[in-house]
């Protein structure tokens, strides 16, 4: 079914919040901006978004839905064999996800970045990317456990931090042709680091 045309915008308007943050950076974010990316006449930003805050939170948001649902595609197409997904099954899906995370959706995360910096000084968007964080380890938690896997919510978080660590190093730097043997190379040392280590909370 398709959504209604309001949430459609909502959904546009956000994506090109996105593409401004993730190509030209925090201060270059605007209503006037987002109108511009997006197509539509001045003012509908505005409309749908009273003011800067809840444009970056709405921001923030389809970020992190878009990658969540990237997310439970890849995990509904890992076959898992009875008795769960291996640990080396549990370090090729994260590699791919870090893989295309660093180069496809680029930009998305280059914009998820800038939003973090950008929310120690503004505390609305702190405790909204707190509220998503949170709705994410549960998210992750489930997924692992739809893989059969016996990870704890501690170890799910510690491979989640790193996984945003990495991340980070992969889209700040310049692309390179080896970033999907770099991808792998870091989700096997995040798996088996993880996996290996103490059980406690890192947090």
């Amino acid at each position: 079914m398709t959504p209604p045309e309001n949430l459609l915008r909502r959904r546009a308007l956000a994506d090109a919040a996105i593409e401004v943050l993730g190509t030209r950076g925090i201060h270059q974010l605007s209503h006037r901006a987002v109108d511009e990316v997006a197509g539509v006449p001045g003012g509908t930003a505005s409309n749908y978004f009273r003011n800067r805050d809840e444009l970056l939170r709405a921001a923030a948001r389809r970020v992190v839905d878009l990658h969540l649902e990237d997310m439970r595609e890849d995990v509904e197409a890992v076959p898992v064999a009875p008795g769960g997904l291996d640990r080396e099954g549990l370090a090729d899906l994260i590699g791919r996800s870090l893989h295309q995370a660093a180069t496809r959706r680029r930009t998305r995360f280059r914009a998820m970045f800038e939003l973090h910096l950008e929310a120690d000084r503004r505390p609305v968007l702190g405790e909204t990317l707190s509220e998503i964080g949170a709705a994410t380890l549960r998210t992750v938690v489930g997924h692992h456990r739809a893989l059969d896997l016996a990870t704890s919510p501690e170890q799910v978080r510690a491979l989640m931090t790193l996984y945003g660590g990495a991340l980070f190093t992969l889209v700040t730097g310049p692309l390179r042709p080896s970033a999907a043997d770099t991808a792998h190379a870091l989700a096997r040392y995040m798996v088996n680091g993880v996996l290996d280590g103490p059980q406690e909370d890192p947090a």
